[in-house]
């Protein structure tokens, strides 16, 4: 939804006065000569001292409202009053924040905004006021801005959609776009969706940057129709996809439980020698290892090293979940021992994985002799795969062997905490 201003147009009626001439019993105006015909002349009504009537509101996005600075100029009575003593004491605490850089201009523009309310007036004719008064450049304007921002203010969004309006903001493409990125963040598709519909109104052509920000707005609200049109038009504009494009269509199919179809993006990107990001080749792979595609997860852990990047504990511990998930305890295992291979400190997170593969398909003695190598090797079991052990010999009432593990695991615990001297 597009800001629209509170102000409302004024408007009044008037009637001619009524003057008698000889036919009639009144008198015509020529009857006084020319030099008093000026009293009769036809004056245009003056709105601005008649009462508001309720006339529906005029958007801020109106193009036809900046052409016309005499009716702005009647419309915008904003009255400056500088900010006195009679504020919060959060109010107070928000001001001595203000960065002691800052212009006073922009201090004396933050001052208004942090102490705004609606019993105020219209923020519109804050921000036109202020324009007025003090004359600001475009970097006065991004200075409140990234103030706000920082702040988290409330009016963040709406300060910066209202100051597209004004010609000291000198906005770009680029502005519309944090601005969409901004509702996007939220989800407030509509609101996200005016504004690039604003832009276009105001002769700004969509690129790939605006493009790939509504598909990554559209894939966060979970909606992938939305999501492949507009992907399909960043295609149409003739250029070459970028990794974040192609990363923000993968991400799409990822959050639609589709990694299929992302998958077949990235070996598009792949032929172009484009390479994602790691977050998501990351997301594909969690996809797949929480479907329990063993294969899939394979896959995509082979194209992470192809793409230069080095696999960490907690990628191998995905993979090592997808051969759990699947049921494939054997090929756990030697992930796991890939990743020590590597060099890798293995994880109590990645010990437990291999033990629940082991469980799952019920191989105990499997599982004891991969403890006993990792004893071995100086590796010692933490809380996470002792319950996954306990966990499993409760299953074969085996008490003892729980109650055992559970007394090994807490001497651990109490000697580490307290060590003797």
């Amino acid at each position: 939804m597009m800001v629209t201003s509170a102000c409302n147009i004024a408007s009044c009626s008037y009637s001619a006065n009524k003057f008698i001439n000889k036919s009639n019993n009144q008198i015509h105006p020529e009857s006084f000569g020319n030099r008093y015909s000026f009293l009769f002349r036809k004056q245009p009504a003056k709105f601005s001292s008649c009462k508001v009537s309720n006339q529906p509101e005029i958007g801020i996005s109106n193009v036809e409202e900046r052409r016309n600075p005499e009716t702005n100029e009647e419309k915008r009575r904003f009255k400056w009053v500088e900010i006195g003593p009679g504020i919060t004491e959060e109010q107070k605490q928000a001001i001595n924040k203000l960065p002691y850089k800052m212009s006073k201009r922009c201090k004396a523009l933050m001052r208004q905004i942090i102490c705004f309310g609606p019993e105020k007036g219209c923020l519109r004719d804050l921000l036109a006021a202020w324009a007025k008064l003090m004359k600001p450049k475009r970097a006065d304007w991004l200075a409140v801005l990234k103030e706000l921002k920082t702040m988290e203010h409330s009016l963040y969004l709406e300060v910066a959609e209202l100051a597209l309006l004004e010609e000291s903001f000198e906005a770009n493409i680029r502005d519309y776009t944090k601005i969409i990125h901004g509702y996007g963040k939220q989800n407030r598709i509509q609101e996200a969706e005016n504004v690039l519909a604003a832009m276009k109104r105001r002769g700004f052509i969509c690129d790939q940057v605006t493009l790939t920000t509504m598909v990554h707005m559209y894939s966060k609200a979970g909606d992938l129709n939305l999501a492949e049109e507009t992907f399909e038009e960043i295609k149409l504009l003739g250029h070459q996809l970028d990794k974040r494009s192609y990363g923000a269509m993968i991400m799409a199919y990822i959050r639609a439980g589709m990694p299929e179809k992302g998958e077949i993006l990235l070996r598009e990107m792949d032929s172009q020698e484009i390479y994602a990001g790691s977050e998501v080749y990351k997301a594909l792979l969690r996809e797949y290892s929480m479907l329990g595609d063993a294969e899939g997860a394979q896959r995509v852990f082979n194209a992470i090293q192809l793409a230069g990047i080095s696999p960490d504990v907690k990628l191998c511990g995905l993979l090592i979940n997808a051969y759990q998930e699947a049921g494939q305890s054997e090929k756990a295992h030697i992930a796991f021992e890939n990743m020590r291979r590597a060099g890798l400190e293995p994880s109590d997170k990645c010990v437990a994985l291999v033990l629940a593969a082991y469980e799952k398909q019920n191989k105990l003695n499997n599982a004891l002799n991969f403890l006993l190598d990792l004893e071995r090797d100086g590796i010692m079991v933490g809380e996470e795969a002792s319950c996954v052990l306990a966990q499993w010999f409760k299953k074969l009432g085996v008490v003892e062997q729980v109650e055992l593990v559970l007394r090994e695991f807490a001497a651990k615990e109490t000697y580490g905490k307290f060590p003797t001297p």
